[in-house]
């Protein structure tokens, strides 16, 4: 008995889980909310059956239970996209009794939207990449500050943010008022600790993939430098884990969405799934092979000259190559962890 295999459901919180545990059949075994520990789990489900088949939706500290339980317990576990199940609901309650109901009985019958489960390393990395673009973000918003403090004052500064210049004319300046220029000086400390702080992570982030084979390979494509293959590497994980190469510009924001109906075909821009600051740096690096490789110039040009707007042209060029990036890809993907 022992033996029969078992389907277990997962309905993740910080301090405890559901655990919902189905036979072949469908009929509930056991639905309770227990202790968030691995071996407690594990115990639950186990005595109704050792074959277990597991489904958790994917969310904060999902992944580390669900390597926890493949790795320790033997479990075959799956992360379920908590967005397209919560559309499959057929019922507007939520609680936690009925949601792991739910993920126990997918998987039971294959129906689980499933995502991938990023090894214990690429998620390690993505915390690095991650945690250096929020210190990018918070010394733009600091930069954004010091612009708005100085139109308020009708003072305009003769350097660009990007320069030495611009830090030593914002504490030397006499032009603002003295709360004003106080202001200023702080700013432009925390600008120079985050600069020391960004850099470090970066230092980080080279030493610990300076042996990666996936990016050694990206970084000899022309056009992309360190931080855009650190997120590559990081958010897409390996490429050989799609199918296609539409797979992989789908999932980084690129395709154009679909909006068709009856005779009507047309595109309504950009999907607005995926992950922004993945999206964002595969334009930017879009740009640089607009400006400096000259087959993508072409094709850039080509639909300047039928009309198509730069914006378009930018996310036409990111999606073809990423199309074309993961057939070139493949052998450094499947190689990586």
């Amino acid at each position: 008995m022992k033996s029969i295999p078992v389907y277990v459901g997962l309905d993740y919180h910080q301090d405890s889980v559901q655990v919902c545990v189905l036979d072949s059949a469908g009929a509930v075994l056991r639905n309770g909310s227990y202790e968030n520990d691995m071996l407690t789990i594990a115990t639950v489900a186990e005595n109704h059956g050792t074959q277990v088949h597991a489904a958790i939706e994917s969310c904060t500290g999902a992944a580390d239970l669900a390597d926890e339980l493949a790795l320790r317990a033997g479990w075959t576990i799956d992360l379920a996209h908590p967005g397209y199940v919560a559309r499959m609901k057929q019922n507007p309650d939520k609680t936690d009794f009925t949601d792991a109901r739910m993920l126990a009985d997918l998987e039971r019958v294959g129906y689980l939207p499933k995502v991938w489960l990023a090894p214990q390393e690429v998620r390690e990395l993505r915390r690095l990449v991650r945690y250096r673009q929020q210190l990018v973000d918070e010394r733009r918003r600091i930069k954004l500050r010091v612009s708005a403090l100085l139109r308020d004052q009708r003072v305009r500064c003769p350097y660009a943010s990007s320069t030495k210049g611009w830090h030593t004319w914002l504490k030397t300046t006499k032009e603002v008022s003295q709360e004003s220029g106080w202001i200023l000086k702080r700013h432009v400390k925390r600008v120079e600790s985050l600069d020391r702080e960004i850099q470090q992570v970066a230092t980080r982030l080279a030493r610990r993939t300076k042996k990666d084979p996936m990016v050694l390979a990206l970084l000899k494509e022309k056009g992309i430098g360190p931080v855009t293959a650190w997120t590559l590497r990081a958010e897409i994980g390996r490429f050989d884990r799609f199918r296609t190469g539409k797979q992989v510009s789908r999932f980084c924001g690129l395709s154009p969405r679909n909006a068709s109906s009856g005779q009507r075909q047309a595109d309504a821009g950009l999907i607005q799934a995926g992950n922004r600051p993945l999206r964002a740096t595969l334009m930017q690096a879009a740009h640089r092979l607009i400006r400096y490789d000259a087959p993508w110039k072409d094709f850039a040009q080509k639909l300047l000259d039928r009309g198509k707007p730069k914006c378009v042209v930018v996310a036409a060029t990111a999606n073809r190559w990423m199309r074309s990036l993961f057939h070139q890809m493949q052998p450094a993907g499947s190689s990586a962890a």
